[in-house]
């Protein structure tokens, strides 16, 4: 589609870079010299620079040496868990868990959640993240946050069993409540915790509410393998067959990690009734050393969609999810046994397309093309550990870094411009926090939300 110069003036032209397109068969490309005109929010064209010359652009964007990527989307994480960044470090997945993250996340109150949500959001948009699935507590924070922001995010409020039926309840009403908020920008899911906190019973009712109100469930699932292997051992089942037989399958479910997945359960993801995806954020698994990572190839070969996710910063450090693609295609190679697998363009569809439909956002987003969402990032190509340019998506999962973004959009809005951000407050959201951090670090009371003894 060419747009006329006799049309009413478009919201935003950005010209004179490159543009990471898809074909008609979802394959990764590259215009040269283009330009993209958005017009209400959304991609009108991806035109030349030239054709777009003339045409009238309430504002323009000039990126020469730039390349535009569909906005980055991180597909699990725990936001507000920045505040917790470095607090648990150097110990297996028990301990990390019950001798440090359950007992201070007993601590949180509603305003800890807000502003760690507002500082996770910075990092996000700076790191060309415009889009993520958070699934926390205290939401209703979260999404008051993500509405100031300018951000797009699937929310979900968390459960435990251990909560009583109030749990589930908070949940279903927050994804009511929220469901289409922030001038759309806001999805929402069911978000029970996990089938080793959540019993089969609640897993059920989920099921069933989720399909009642047409709602997804973001939850995690056979995380790794010692879950896996102890589900068995108590239940004869794997984690992932709780889930079909409790009819959680039967929904659309985004699991989070799947580093237990096992062959056995490969035909019960593909024989699943609703959309099924999976979220890997391999960087935890490395620090937590666990043997496996996600099974990617195996996903994928049965159409199960993977997408590319940090998990909380209480684990993985950082919410980058340019570090997750690296580490995606590299972990896999790896994993695998083959330098062909992942390539860098395999590793950029799992980063756009997949990452959208694992968030069920397909049609909307990850990709720059005519109708969809103007969620946009900018990444600058013209530093020395960039160039040369032999292999222009080799360059982009393999030598540029979160930092190289320089203008991140969302809707056609510009939330970051030449990596001065626009709508949060860095400095005033660290005072806050900072001031906050004695009282939520705090572990001598002797509680934790929950106990892990996987």
């Amino acid at each position: 589609m060419t747009p006329s110069a006799a049309d009413s003036p478009a919201e935003l032209i950005i010209s004179a870079c490159t543009v990471l397109v898809h074909d008609d068969q979802e394959r990764i490309g590259f215009a040269e010299d283009a330009a993209i005109v958005v017009r209400n929010g959304l991609v009108e064209a991806v035109t030349t620079t030239a054709e777009a010359a003339d045409l009238p652009a309430a504002e323009r964007i000039d990126a020469p040496g730039q390349v535009a990527l569909p906005g980055l989307i991180n597909c699990h994480t725990h936001a507000s868990m920045v505040a917790l960044r470095g607090l648990a470090e150097d110990l297996p997945t028990e301990a990390w868990f019950n001798d440090v993250v359950w007992p201070v996340e007993s601590n949180l109150t509603a305003t800890d959640v807000e502003w760690g949500a507002r500082l996770a959001c910075a990092e996000m948009i700076r790191a060309g993240v415009t889009c993520f699935a958070d699934h926390y507590f205290a939401m209703d924070a979260v999404a008051r946050v993500v509405a100031e922001s300018g951000m797009r995010a699937m929310l979900g409020e968390a459960f435990f069993s251990s909560q009583g039926p109030e749990g589930r309840e908070r949940s279903l009403e927050f994804a009511l409540r929220h469901r289409g908020t922030a001038d759309g920008r806001i999805t929402t899911a069911l978000a029970p915790h996990a089938p080793y906190t959540v019993d089969e019973t609640d897993l059920a009712a989920t099921a069933g509410l989720a399909r009642t109100h047409d709602l997804p469930v973001h939850l995690h699932a056979a995380e790794n393998r010692d879950q896996t292997e102890t589900s068995l051992a108590r239940h004869g089942v794997t984690p992932i067959e709780v889930l079909e037989r409790t009819g959680i399958l039967s929904a659309d479910v985004l699991l989070a990690h799947g580093t237990g997945i096992t062959d056995r359960d490969l035909p019960v993801l593909e024989r699943a009734g609703g959309r099924t995806a999976v979220a890997s954020a391999p960087r935890g698994y490395l620090k937590f050393a666990w043997p496996d990572t996600t099974p990617v190839r195996a996903l994928r070969d049965i159409g199960v969609d993977v997408g590319l996710a940090t998990d909380g910063a209480a684990s993985n450090n950082n919410l980058d999810v340019w570090e997750s693609m690296t580490l995606t295609a590299l972990v896999q190679k790896a994993a695998e046994g083959d330098p062909r697998r992942l390539t860098s363009r395999q590793a950029l569809h799992h980063a756009t397309l997949q990452s959208a439909r694992a968030v069920g956002l397909g049609d909307d987003i990850g990709s720059i093309a005519p109708g969809r969402k103007a969620d946009i990032v900018l990444v600058d190509l013209t530093g020395p550990h960039t160039r040369p340019v032999h292999d222009l998506a080799a360059t982009l999962v393999h030598s540029a870094r979160s930092a190289d973004v320089r203008t991140t959009i969302v809707d056609g809005r510009i939330l970051m411009r030449d990596r001065e951000l626009l709508t949060i407050d860095v400095p005033a959201v660290v005072r806050e926090l900072e001031e906050r951090l004695p009282a939520l670090v705090d572990r001598g009371h002797g509680r934790r939300i929950q106990r892990y003894d996987i």
